[in-house]
């Protein structure tokens, strides 16, 4: 959706057609290889998820390395996600969940999007965070999580807003709190994790334009520029605002600094928790 959002835009800034190719599969890692062999001339680009750099730890035969064969172009967008409970769950607060946890250690059965989502990271660093453990039980997609949730078959889940709070405002799901260090404009009322007891907590999502490694300077400078001037349009800004997300459209360098940080942070979450994904 958002690879169509700002393609269009660029194709009549361009003048020329922007082609969206979906590349599915192994969690962005058929498309990322496909564009860190691609040729360095502004011509093939990657739009992806923050699993880009979630998946250099995760998986452990990848074909390119997340950060040294790519370019940073931009940061286009982030949304964090919201702590949703079944309503048959007596915790009404984030500190009454943790205690309910720590009450039946290992039992309660919270949903993710699948092993390695930021959706299933999210949840394991709550897990250190808070000290608690719970059972994880992942899905091929947020979809079909979400179904099972408002059904009862599992009781919680860190999902992305635009999942989670539709069933939160109509009672079907209750919110707890958000993953952000900020509160979420949509929902001011939620308070954050960090704010609920455990400082400098963050957990989200973010979408970039990355080029293959060596893209030229002029390049990525006209290709960030266009971005953002895509970004600050009020109709793509209505649309995210809409979803929950905040636009971005930082420099290359701070981009750059992001997919390093996040590399070290995850990597550390996939460790502690054992993940592997091949």
């Amino acid at each position: 959706m958002l690879g169509r959002m700002l393609g269009q835009k660029l194709a009549e800034r361009w003048s020329q057609s922007v082609v969206i190719d979906n590349r599915a599969g192994a969690a962005g890692n058929i498309g990322a290889e496909f564009v860190a062999r691609s040729a360095a001339d502004g011509y093939t680009l990657l739009l992806n998820a923050s699993s880009h750099v979630i998946n250099g730890s995760l998986y452990t035969k990848l074909a390119y390395d997340p950060v040294k064969d790519f370019t940073p172009v931009t940061e286009v967008a982030s949304y964090m996600l919201v702590l949703v409970v079944h309503p048959s769950v007596p915790a009404t607060t984030l500190k009454q969940f943790v205690a309910l946890a720590k009450s039946r250690p290992g039992e309660i059965a919270v949903a993710n999007a699948g092993t390695g989502t930021p959706t299933h990271l999210a949840a394991e660093l709550f897990k250190i965070t808070a000290g608690i453990n719970f059972l994880q039980v992942p899905y091929k997609g947020a979809a079909p999580a979400n179904t099972d949730l408002l059904g009862g078959q599992v009781i919680a889940m860190f999902n992305n807003p635009i999942n989670a709070l539709p069933f939160a405002k109509t009672g079907k799901l209750r919110a707890l709190a958000v993953t952000g260090m900020q509160r979420l404009s949509i929902a001011p009322e939620l308070p954050t994790v960090a704010e609920s007891g455990y400082p400098n907590f963050e957990a989200g999502t973010w979408y970039g334009f990355l080029g293959p490694a060596q893209l030229p300077r002029e390049i990525v400078a006209k290709i960030h520029g266009d971005v953002v001037t895509a970004l600050r349009l009020p109709d793509i800004q209505q649309k995210l605002g809409a979803q929950g997300w905040d636009s971005h459209g930082n420099t290359p360098a701070a981009f750059a600094a992001i997919l390093k940080a996040d590399f070290d942070k995850w990597a550390k979450v996939v460790k502690a928790a054992g993940l592997r994904a091949d």
